[in-house]
């Protein structure tokens, strides 16, 4: 299929930039929500470069959406990486509390610093930050909600941004940190596309749900799709099947098959399905 790549608006990309940068001046630890199902596409490959040193949390957000299985992999791919992975359903407020703690833990450093140099501590101030709909807003929701303490003006804050003690120890902005992408990677951006992560881009919906059943063949958990559409994928390419599926289900309308698929996919109906292994983990059909 021969149709452009994908691409965010360009003027979104320098706003977004600015914005975040903007925010990760005045924090001290930096949450990073990423989407369990694509841990590696979900990294901005410039974000090591922005935090530059401050505390991190990264937060590996719809565990309800991968297996077990693929949890435990991640966990232990990011660990020897010498990375902590917190996974959490922000949608129904699972492994929020971890988060929190972890939270703190990260600024214990920045308020020892402060007292080395014969400051007063002060509360933690974080910022969650990632793609558009990876649910850096859920996670915020769910964050403030366990107990919203009134937020103070802060000198030099702009004034849209809000900070909301969410503890004695921390303090949350409460406006996400979107991270802007040029997506030069067309693989991740497909990815993006197909977990709906990637805010408002231009994509071609055949050709993402045509990628979808690729990379289910190539992971090996093509069963779901032949238990629910009766159809085997193995045989044929990702655009073969959604043409055929087309033709059996949809009257012949590509377009609104494709549609269906990834709303699908999306939501789940397809089952808990991790997009993404480790580096160094073979693809088998335990997904």
């Amino acid at each position: 299929m021969s149709t452009p790549p994908i691409q965010w608006y360009p003027g979104h990309i320098a706003k977004a930039e600015k914005n975040l940068r903007d925010q990760l001046k005045l924090v001290d630890v930096v949450l990073e929500v990423r989407d369990a199902r694509i841990p590696m596409s979900t990294e901005h490959p410039l974000l090591k470069q922005w935090i530059n040193g401050k505390g991190r949390v990264l937060v590996l957000n719809r565990l309800d959406m991968v297996s077990s299985i693929a949890r435990q992999q991640w966990t232990e791919w990011f660990k020897a990486q010498g990375d902590e992975p917190y996974f959490t359903d922000a949608q129904h407020g699972k492994g929020i509390e971890a988060v929190t703690q972890a939270a703190q833990a990260a600024g214990i450093q920045m308020n020892q610093r402060r007292r080395d140099r014969g400051m007063l501590p002060r509360p933690v101030r974080a910022v969650v930050i990632g793609f558009p709909n990876v649910g850096k807003s859920a996670l915020i929701n769910r964050l403030l909600k366990r107990r919203v303490v009134e937020s103070a003006r802060r000198a030099g804050v702009t004034r849209q941004l809000r900070w909301v003690r969410i503890s004695d120890q921390i303090e949350l902005l409460d406006a996400p940190g979107v991270l802007p992408s040029k997506l030069n990677n067309q693989d991740a951006a497909l990815k993006l596309a197909i977990c709906d992560d990637i805010g408002e881009a231009a994509y071609d919906n055949q050709r993402v749900s045509a990628t979808l059943i690729d990379l289910l063949k190539d992971l090996q958990a093509t069963a779901t799709l032949r238990s629910r559409y009766d159809l085997d994928a193995n045989s044929i390419t990702g655009e073969t099947f959604l043409h055929t599926l087309a033709e059996q289900r949809f009257q012949g309308d590509v377009e609104r098959t494709a549609r269906q698929l990834l709303t699908e996919f999306r939501k789940g109906t397809l089952g808990a399905i991790a997009l993404e292994r480790p580096p160094s983990v073979p693809h088998s059909e335990s997904h």
